[in-house]
């Protein structure tokens, strides 16, 4: 597995994406599409990792990017495969493919990256919820190759909402299928309840999930659980905004940051480009090294002494508790 702990360094200008064509759209459940994309030149793509996500950008006009987890097969280098849950109250990027992308239209790539890697271990359990099931699918896939014990815990609000339950099914006894209207909710408890040895835990879902997946997994040992979250946390501001100068070291460049503006917004306006995708805190893109002062973190992304240490940043939403913040970039 690729390290993923370091972060992308700013750069001056723009990085463009790669250009793919939609091969297949499939209908996986009810309000699920998945979307399978060619390299629109006939190149490959990459190699990428379980857990890895591509921005898809929807609207370049708009600037409409959108992050979503791989969910094909690992050595296929001829395609990628997300799949998308409609969501009609979203920011849009979600209604617009469900009901204007055909086959054969050309969208925009950029990525893969990875931010929710697979570690090692002796043994894992994946707890998804609903779409959560997306990034979880190559994690099995890799782990079944590797002959270790896993275990899938997979809800949702109903069977025919719950997207690749055939495929899934493949793996017999391993995957625990809850529907809710069947059995109610995941019963975490009969699973999470006693820590094991080497036994990495991971989880994508509604924050619902995630959140009783937390406390359920507070008796763990540091670092066993992972998740991946789809919204922000609500984090509760510790004062009023102010103003702070932020150093990007490398670049040998002093900016200001405003009270209402984000580090990123202030960066990208002084003429550096930052990846960024969900600018919410929740997906790791724009996470980036901390050399000196104090940061006030505001994301839903860092957890445990990742956050404790104050080494790391996401610069999408996060502050600074002092008035000046180097960063490694």
């Amino acid at each position: 597995m690729t390290d993923f702990s370091a972060s992308q360094p700013l750069s001056q200008g723009r990085i463009y994406g790669t250009p793919v064509k939609v091969d297949e759209i499939i209908n996986e459940a009810d309000g699920v599409i998945s979307i399978v994309m060619k390299h629109d030149q006939g190149g490959q793509f990459p190699e990428w990792s379980p857990g890895a996500h591509v921005d898809l950008v929807i609207d370049d006009k708009s600037g409409l990017v959108r992050q979503y987890s791989l969910c094909g097969e690992l050595d296929d280098r001829q395609t990628l495969k997300v799949a998308v849950l409609r969501e009609p109250e979203s920011r849009g990027g979600s209604e617009s493919l469900h009901t204007k992308l055909r086959v054969g239209d050309k969208l925009t790539i950029k990525g893969p990256r990875n931010y929710f890697p697979l570690e090692d271990a002796d043994e894992y359990i994946f707890v998804a919820g609903g779409i959560g099931i997306t990034p979880l699918i190559p994690m099995i896939s890799y782990v079944e190759k590797s002959e270790k014990p896993w275990k899938l815990i997979y809800g949702g609000r109903t069977r025919q909402s719950m997207a690749f339950i055939e495929a899934l099914s493949v793996y017999g006894d391993n995957v625990v299928f809850c529907p809710e209207d069947e059995t109610g909710l995941i019963d975490l408890k009969k699973w999470l309840g006693e820590p094991k040895d080497n036994c990495l835990v991971y989880s994508c879902g509604p924050e619902r999930l995630l959140q009783a997946v937390e406390q359920q997994c507070s008796i763990w040992p540091e670092g066993a659980l992972h998740l991946e979250r789809f919204k922000p946390v609500e984090v509760t501001s510790e004062g009023e905004d102010t103003a702070f100068e932020v150093v990007l070291q490398q670049s040998g460049v002093t900016i200001q940051v405003e009270a209402d503006e984000s580090i990123a917004d202030a960066v990208e306006k002084a003429g550096f480009y930052i990846p960024r995708s969900c600018d919410e805190g929740t997906c790791g893109t724009c996470m980036t090294r901390v050399i000196e002062g104090t940061p006030e973190h505001r994301d839903s992304f860092l957890r445990g002494k990742r956050r404790d240490d104050n080494k790391l940043i996401m610069v999408c939403c996060s502050r600074s508790k002092s008035p000046k913040l180097v960063l490694d970039a």
